[in-house]
């Protein structure tokens, strides 16, 4: 179109990607279209035309971000064909562009702000989600938003020591990296993904390379924004009302002792939030009425600044944590595993005053996660849940759903687990961890709660992966890197840099930023402490449980797979599922199967080793087919003058020659053999004039000298 005005950011394999504006959706303050080859997304940005608002402490901004089924040329499943609530990828690429807009944002800036994103087309050359900070960064900038932007966010992977930028979804399976990085020109902001056991310079190395890309797609916005000259927002400052300053004053001169003397104490989380209550409350009593009523929030607001103040005044001044830890220190860790005797494997993981209780619970195909959405289309044998409910950290609140945070919560320990699952493992595996008391780092908990649980169940993981929350203050004088962060210090601090792994390298990793003031010297000293207070954690949990257990729970399913040929299956299944459904019947086991890679699959489950062998013994006995060269015990079934008929295996005869019994001339087959009589025999394949078993015995023998 005519009004279409576009920028060209070159990739690998000869591929472009086009941010473009001026098109569609231009009754919003800001839009933008992303294509690379056939792939398309529009990002929209709306900004409220109210004032902003005095009396919340937070950026009002709002990601969504969605995949239409059009997209991929497919009709959603289901009864109401038509696109309902997001699904869990949907949430995760939300959580991806929010948490790389958000801290580019000025504290002053408290207008509404609603960003949408929307796959128009996929092609299957690139995956989206990588493009969406991107086209919300370019969105944004076309707005005229008053943000330290652009940004951008890449995905990068390796595969063979080689790094991709944007890769399609078969490249992503071949990988033994995959990250999603945000940064600005100077910053990086966010990282998350996973890794295969990655060492902690390699990481780096990624880093750095996807930065360089990132770099190219700020200066391909910039050219654009150039072109556009958008009209800025204005961003003024929030002015406090006479009465309010005085109101700031007044609580600065009562609280800031008070709290600090209560935080030199070295409470426990609870009991310190108590004193907390009672400081800010005795204040409140101290005002009349109407300024209770009109100045509540404003006045909660003020004194998280005055916590903030006091809580980094320590850290960076006086070199103390609330809890008294010294700052590469890791909490008290304890544990206790096989805690839920019914289950198929349990741990309580504590690490200060964070708890998670992980279940395992294993299972067949059947119960595999299947996952069916524009982009993917796949079963999960192995995932995990993550529940974080509000007793947890002593509050009440409704429970809607599923939060988006327990979704990238869950993920982020998914992510870290899944790659120390065995290959050959049989079983689908559903991990659920709930956190039973949170003051920070329960999707690190979560992590060393699983692994100890999976441990429990008799899984053989590789090797045990643990988690541990980094954090960091900073001012012009002085940067203080913290290990295993508490809540407080996670939401009063810079850094919440999330880092699992095992003895050998990475497995995961999640960071966000409050600023971009993230250095590559700075993150490669984070990663350096963090290696160290991970190995402390992990040689921990090697004293809970050193190795996982040589054998399931008693009452876990035992799972048995063995392969068909194809043209067995029916045989196996039988007229109306009636064979199948007698061996599930005598054997109480349960059967699945299914055609894969051109064989058969078959599943057998049970709790009674052997009744699964009887299982597999039916099984084999409709599917036998004799191996050339293979020796087989015989029973002699029938006599004749011609030799005699053998069962080698249930229903499955074969003549034995008379010439083929032994060496020396028989007259009669009873001089060697009777009926009942248990023999050895040599299959010698087919005769195919005949199409018949042949088969020997003598060849078993001794052969006489002439």
């Amino acid at each position: 179109m005519s009004n279409s005005i576009k920028e060209i950011i070159s990739l690998d394999n000869n591929r472009n990607i086009i941010i473009e504006t001026g098109q569609l959706a231009k009754q919003a303050d800001g839009s933008a279209i992303v294509r690379v080859n056939n792939t398309i997304l529009l990002a929209t940005v709306v900004v409220s035309s109210n004032d902003k608002k005095n009396d919340i402490d937070f950026l009002p901004l709002t990601v969504d971000y969605r995949e239409k089924y059009s997209a991929g040329g497919k009709i959603p499943g289901g009864f109401i064909k038509r696109e309902g609530r997001p699904s869990n990828e949907e949430i995760l690429t939300m959580r991806l562009v929010d948490r790389v807009i958000r801290p580019t944002f000025s504290e002053f800036f408290r207008k509404e702000i609603q960003i949408m994103i929307s796959l128009l087309s996929y092609d299957k050359t690139i995956l989206p989600d990588g493009l969406a900070g991107l086209a919300a960064s370019t969105a944004l900038s076309v707005a005229g938003v008053p943000f330290n932007g652009p940004i951008s966010e890449i995905r990068i992977i390796r595969i063979n020591g080689k790094f991709f930028i944007n890769p399609n979804i078969d490249q992503l399976e071949q990988s033994d990296l995959d990250l999603i990085v945000g940064a600005s020109n100077n910053s990086i902001i966010m990282i998350e993904g996973e890794m295969k056991e990655i060492k902690e310079n390699e990481f780096i190395k990624a880093i750095h390379i996807a930065h360089k890309a990132i770099k190219y797609q700020i200066e391909a916005q910039k050219r654009l924004i150039q072109k556009i000259k958008p009209k800025k927002f204005l961003l003024e400052k929030i002015k406090n009302s006479i009465e309010q300053e005085t109101i700031k004053k007044q609580l600065f001169s009562y609280s800031y002792k008070k709290t600090y003397q209560s935080y030199k104490k070295f409470l426990s989380k609870k009991n310190r939030s108590i004193q907390e209550y009672s400081i800010l409350n005795n204040f409140k009593n101290t005002l009349s009425i109407d300024q209770k009523d009109n100045y509540e929030i404003f006045i909660n607001q003020c004194y998280d600044e005055i916590k903030k103040i006091i809580i980094t005044n320590m850290i960076l001044e006086k070199g103390i944590r609330l809890d008294n830890r010294k700052f590469e220190q890791i909490r008290s860790i304890s544990s206790i595993v096989n805690y839920l005797p019914e289950v198929h494997g349990s741990a309580i993981f504590t690490r200060g005053e964070t708890q998670s209780l992980t279940t395992v619970t294993l299972g067949s195909s059947l119960d595999a996660n299947r996952i069916d959405n524009v982009i993917i289309e796949n079963q999960e044998k192995f995932y995990l849940h993550y529940n974080f409910p509000p007793f947890s950290t002593g509050e009440i609140r409704p429970i809607r759903g599923v939060s988006r945070r327990e979704i990238g919560h869950g993920n982020l320990a998914q992510r870290a687990l899944k790659n120390v699952i065995p290959d050959n493992n049989p079983y689908t595996i559903r991990v659920v961890s709930d956190i039973l008391e949170s003051n920070g780092s329960s999707s690190m908990a979560t992590v060393c709660a699983a692994s100890l649980a999976l441990m429990d169940a008799g899984i053989a993981i590789k090797n045990p992966v643990a988690g541990i929350s980094m954090g960091l203050f900073m001012n012009k004088k002085k940067t203080v890197i913290l290990s295993d962060i508490m809540g407080d210090e996670d939401h009063f601090g810079e850094l919440d840099f999330k880092i699992t792994g095992t003895k050998y390298g990475i497995t995961a990793c999640q960071m966000d930023v409050k600023k971009p003031i993230l250095t590559y010297d700075l993150l490669n000293t984070i990663l350096k402490q963090a290696l160290k207070g991970r190995i402390f954690i992990l040689n921990k949990m090697y004293k809970i449980l050193p190795i996982y257990r040589n054998k399931l729970k008693p009452n876990a399913p035992k799972i048995y797979t063995l392969h068909i040929p194809k043209n067995f299956i029916g045989s196996v299944i039988g007229p109306g599922g009636k064979v199948i459904q007698e061996i599930q019947s005598e054997t109480e086991t349960n059967i699945v199967i299914e055609e894969k890679n051109n064989k058969g699959n078959i599943e057998i489950i049970g709790k009674n080793i052997k009744k699964i062998k009887k299982a597999i013994d039916r099984i084999k006995e409709i599917t036998f087919v004799p191996e050339i060269g293979k020796i087989y015990k015989a029973k002699v079934k029938s006599i004749k003058d011609f030799g005699a008929f053998v069962e080698i295996s249930k229903g499955v005869e074969g003549l034995l020659h008379i010439s083929e019994i032994r060496w020396k001339r028989l007259n009669k087959i009873e001089e060697e053999l009777n009926i009942g009589d248990i023999i050895e025999v040599k299959f010698m394949g087919i005769d195919i004039k005949n199409k018949k078993m042949k088969l020997s015995r003598k060849i078993l023998l001794p052969r006489p000298n002439k």
